[in-house]
């Protein structure tokens, strides 16, 4: 398979504007009718994960704690969830407390204020 045309065909989902996300904090967003959370963080980084919570089967990522946690010597952003606390990190969507649980991560782009979530 050929990386440069999968790069070139991902399909893009207009989310929100930037503002629309608080500071360290998220919103859900529907794409590719999947509900997926999306996290800004200083700088406007910019996060993407299922909004899954896959320790209750619940939709609430989201609502999440937003937070960093020292990971093998370096500090990692990380969303605990608002039902049992679950830490899951922004990057790689591994659980924190659990590294066997995973939640699948998103790319996630802004183009001018537009915060733009690739294909679910």
């Amino acid at each position: 398979m050929n990386p440069t045309l999968e790069q070139n065909t991902q399909v893009w989902t207009a989310v929100c504007t930037l503002e629309q996300i608080p500071l360290n904090g998220g919103v859900c967003a529907l794409v590719g009718g999947q509900q997926v959370a999306v996290f800004r963080l200083p700088e406007n980084r910019l996060y993407a994960l299922s909004n899954r919570d896959p320790f209750m089967n619940a939709n609430v990522l989201s609502r999440g704690i937003v937070g960093t946690r020292v990971v093998d010597g370096s500090e990692r952003y990380k969303v605990a969830s608002p039902l049992k606390k679950q830490n899951f990190d922004l990057e790689t969507g591994v659980c924190l407390d659990d590294p066997t649980v995973t939640v699948a991560v998103y790319p996630v782009k802004l183009e001018g204020r537009q915060v733009l979530v690739g294909g679910a």
